[in-house]
């Protein structure tokens, strides 16, 4: 079987369809990439695409589609409740089949200086691509804003990797990087008080002493008049989705707060999927064979 690498750019449009549409042509055009997901969300005003193919047509992809997005998205008028730095705001390459991090690690620094020297922006370099200590974590400049960049890109510790030190006003930055399978997971709260769901994002993330692998932030979900926490569950297998669920569940409950739902938000692994089942329907010994699509799939690769 060949290599198989995903890519997750995260786009700063989530409310103009035909942009929509424009930016994911673009990696429809790219021979060999296939897209897996688009997800829009209004409220936070951003698109995330899941795709996958080779390290050359990934690449390929990727830059044609963040191209496209700087032509069609300003900066300059764009609001949302999810922190940004740009119109390409994340660009994050994952290893799937047959490679391993280090090539999504040389992709991904392809990619970001591409980026850099095509659309004369500033790009970070995160995840296992970042090149300094505390650029590992994707929050580090994506939560200061696009609007506060303009003077901490002055300053030495936010100076960019690749690109000159200077924000795009149109198109803002982008963060680019590799990184593993994450499950972004959001639990959606019964109150419009956005404090409680930020006081309950510092209690359960990993930051503020609360569950490993975890990061978290709370947002407001403006057309249902609710708030969430946001997460990013950067080691499902280590801190399962039920656990995160759970310990949000309690917090809420000292607010006098009940859960509304959930959200997945792209793709997520079956066995994150096969530990939700065991601990809530409490079935010890169910695996991931018992999956009928699984078992199709797997006489399918074994026929071919």
């Amino acid at each position: 079987m060949n290599e198989i690498i995903e890519c997750v750019p995260n786009f700063s449009e989530g409310r103009d369809q035909k942009v929509i549409d424009q930016i994911s042509d673009e990696i429809k055009k790219v021979e060999g990439v296939e897209i897996w997901d688009i997800l829009t969300d209004k409220d936070h005003n951003r698109t995330v695409i899941t795709f996958v193919g080779d390290g050359d047509s990934v690449k390929k992809a990727a830059v044609n589609s963040a191209i496209k997005a700087a032509e069609l998205i300003d900066m300059r008028k764009h609001k949302g409740a999810h922190p940004r730095i740009g119109a390409v705001d994340v660009v994050p390459f994952i290893p799937l089949v047959n490679c391993d991090i280090e090539k999504c690690v040389d992709i991904a620094n392809e990619v970001g200086k591409t980026l850099a020297d095509k659309l004369d922006i500033p790009v970070y370099m995160y995840g296992k691509a970042a090149k300094r200590k505390y650029l590992e974590n994707l929050g580090h400049v994506q939560n200061i804003q696009y609007e506060n960049l303009f003077e901490k890109i002055k300053e030495e510790e936010y100076a960019p990797d690749y690109g000159k030190a200077t924000l795009s006003e149109r198109t803002g930055g982008s963060i680019v990087g590799a990184r593993n399978i994450l499950v972004a997971f959001n639990v959606n709260l019964g109150t419009d008080d956005l404090k409680i769901a930020k006081n309950i994002a510092r209690e359960i993330r990993e930051s503020g002493g609360g569950l490993t692998n975890v990061k978290a932030m709370g947002l407001r979900v403006s057309d249902r008049n609710i708030v969430q926490v946001s997460m990013d569950m950067v080691n499902y297998k280590k801190t399962p989705m039920y656990e995160a669920f759970e310990q949000i569940r309690m917090e809420a409950k000292r607010y006098g707060v009940q859960i509304v739902n959930s959200e997945i938000i792209g793709l997520i692994p079956t066995d994150a999927i096969v530990d939700t089942v065991r601990y809530y329907f409490k079935v010890d010994d169910f695996g991931e064979e018992q999956l009928i699509e699984n078992k199709l799939l797997n006489s399918f690769l074994c026929k071919n």
